[in-house]
């Protein structure tokens, strides 16, 4: 089986599973939630089941004097219920407005109303989270570059692979942040604080995933040094693809595919992000990160424009 014969062929479909994601978000922004920019998220459940109209939550805001309301309704997430949840976002509330808004809405619209859920994060406090999110990705591919440098200190040219893997790994992030895009403008997504624990977990899977193969790579170089070294990292892929596969899929895949499906809406796009970051993982151990290894070693970007030099010619 020869996998990294057709290694810019699998480029090429990371390519395509990248780039729409990253054109919706450039056009329409990454939809951030309270976490990250602050503000206050409200959730209100009426006793008939039925919510009113988005608009005029949103005029009932705009008359207290609470500005940048978005408003939309969904169906609640129990099995036994099919009630209307109205879910509001606003700029930052206290508990005191909290307590206001919910009275006018239950007078306004003649109905008794259950917070169901109430969160509320200042300006301040969501600029740190953000900083705070960059520096921990940050910090894990500066560590990542250093443990694999230093554990493949014996082989040639080690600081290859951490630089491979951490490629690897920005790969299963842009895949993610392309998703969250694509799941934002058209199904309404947020990145909050489990999209972030989420990213954290991929990112770790990832890296799991990428040592594992590039350990046999190490493993190998020492049985088989006389094989050229494609030959001898397809051998290395080849060894750990049935053991990659299988190990994803029964501790993580099927677990995070039913939970999507059966787990409600509130876990259903934690687990779809978890679902397909890991999936990206293990495929970007593959057919990613490896490929790029046997790329940088070969230098075959010396040879790039003199193959169409000579099919020009």
């Amino acid at each position: 089986m020869n996998i990294l014969g057709k290694r810019y062929y699998y480029f090429l479909f990371s390519l395509i599973l990248i780039v729409p994601g990253l054109i919706v978000l450039a056009i329409y922004g990454m939809p951030m939630a309270i976490d990250f920019t602050g503000g206050s998220y409200l959730e209100v459940q009426f006793a008939s089941g039925k919510a009113p109209e988005p608009g005029q939550a949103i005029e009932l805001y705009n008359e207290m004097g609470i500005s940048d309301v978005q408003a939309n309704t969904t169906k609640s997430s129990s099995s036994l219920e099919n009630d209307d949840i109205l879910v509001l976002r606003s700029t930052f509330i206290d508990d005191n407005v909290r307590a206001q808004l919910v009275t006018t809405m239950s007078e306004r619209f003649n109905d008794t109303i259950t917070v169901r859920n109430f969160n509320s994060v200042g300006p301040t406090i969501g600029a740190e989270v953000t900083q705070r999110a960059l520096l921990a990705i940050l910090v894990a591919a500066l560590g990542v570059i250093l443990f694999i440098t230093f554990s493949f200190r014996g082989v040639n040219h080690a600081f290859r692979y951490g630089i491979c893997a951490i490629i690897a790994m920005a790969h299963d992030v842009l895949v993610v942040i392309s998703l969250s895009a694509i799941g934002g403008h058209f199904f309404g997504w947020q990145v909050d604080s489990l999209f972030l624990t989420a990213m954290l977990t991929v990112i770790g899977f990832s890296v799991q995933d990428k040592i594992v193969v590039f350990d046999r790579i190490r493993e190998n170089s020492g049985i088989y040094r006389k094989l050229p070294f494609e030959k001898l990292a397809n051998h290395s892929i080849i060894q750990t693809l049935q053991r990659s596969i299988n190990t994803q899929l029964m501790t993580s895949e099927f677990m995070l595919l039913a939970l999507a499906l059966f787990g409600g809406v509130t876990l259903r796009e934690f687990c779809v992000i978890l679902l397909v970051g890991l999936a990206s993982g293990t495929y970007s151990s593959i057919f990613i990160a490896a490929p790029i290894l046997v790329v940088w070693e070969n230098k075959e970007w010396k040879t790039w424009f003199k193959r169409s030099q000579t099919t020009e010619a």
